[in-house]
């Protein structure tokens, strides 16, 4: 769970708001300013993926290949952002969840649903001081596309589900963070409400 520091910038809401993408869409980035913002925590996927790998004391590549070979690993995750959706849906109080699953996690719970994206060269290009490679990369979007519509019968490129679809290769991170402000600020629960369900995922 991550909080940052004060901000020059202010959001008053009390809005669920879940972030996803794939690997340098600008997740972490918009994530941590919205936080910063909202004056509330987000917890991210990745933080917890990691946790898993420093419960069971292996790398995060090894994690990886045990989540490619058992289903095991993949709905542990989920189980616990599917609890932590849980908690903070029924609090009314602010907060963001970034995973690449986490508005179907979240499921009726979360009020904005937000997809960021970014053409594959300038996303490699933001991840190239990670440990990730390129070519891990690219494996592991394919495997976990895989994964989810093997376990779930969820399509990762249906992008009607997200109430906000960005390719954040348009606009600077301020220019993002601006534009889903904006999408916070101006969110009413009454139009088009009820409009679209959530699909059931039980991991």
């Amino acid at each position: 769970m991550s909080t940052n520091g004060s901000s020059t910038v202010e959001i008053d809401t009390d809005l669920f708001v879940t972030v996803s993408g794939p690997p340098g869409c600008g997740a972490t980035t918009l994530c941590e300013r919205l936080s910063d913002a909202m004056g509330c925590p987000y917890v991210s996927g990745g933080d917890i993926f990691r946790e898993l790998a420093d419960d069971r004391g292996v790398s995060l590549n090894q994690l990886t290949a045990q989540a490619d070979s058992s289903d095991e690993i993949d709905r542990a995750l989920d189980s616990r952002l599917q609890s932590i959706a849980e908690q903070w849906g029924a609090s009314s109080k602010p907060f963001i969840l970034e995973s690449r699953l986490a508005g179907w996690l979240a499921g009726d719970r979360a009020d904005l649903r937000i997809w960021l994206d970014a053409p594959e060269d300038v996303r490699l290009e933001r991840i190239n001081d990670r440990v990730e490679t390129e070519a891990e990369m690219r494996v592991r979007e394919v495997s976990e596309a895989g994964r989810y519509q093997s376990y779930y019968d969820i399509d990762v490129t249906d992008r009607e589900f997200y109430d906000l679809h960005l390719n954040t290769a348009r606009w600077s991170k301020a220019g993002v963070f601006t534009l889903v402000r904006a999408a916070i600020e101006e969110y009413d629960p009454e139009v088009d409400e009820g409009a679209f369900t959530t699909p059931a995922v039980d991991p």
